[in-house]
């Protein structure tokens, strides 16, 4: 997948990832999609590095999906920790 697949695929899992983590965050919603892109990429690079599963070279990859959104969900809980809850 190219670069813009990425991003794209960032951009949703930065969406599902909001979904399964309800809630106000510090940063609003550019911030939360900064972060589904950046956890994409992190998920897949994770996913290539670690469990030996190199990244798709098609858009519709099960592994690729649950790579960004895994990645988008760690990074999401992170930001949370170090930048404030809205649950308090």
């Amino acid at each position: 997948m190219g670069i813009v697949s990425w991003i794209i695929l960032g951009l949703i899992a930065g969406g599902i990832a909001k979904l399964l983590l309800p809630g106000r965050d510090p940063g609003g919603l550019i911030v939360t999609t900064l972060i589904g892109i950046a956890g994409s990429f992190v998920g897949g690079w994770l996913s290539s590095r670690f469990l030996h599963r190199p990244v798709a070279t098609h858009f519709f990859d099960l592994a690729s999906w649950v790579s960004a959104i895994g990645g988008a969900l760690v990074l999401l809980i992170i930001y949370r920790l170090f930048f404030g809850n809205s649950r308090r």
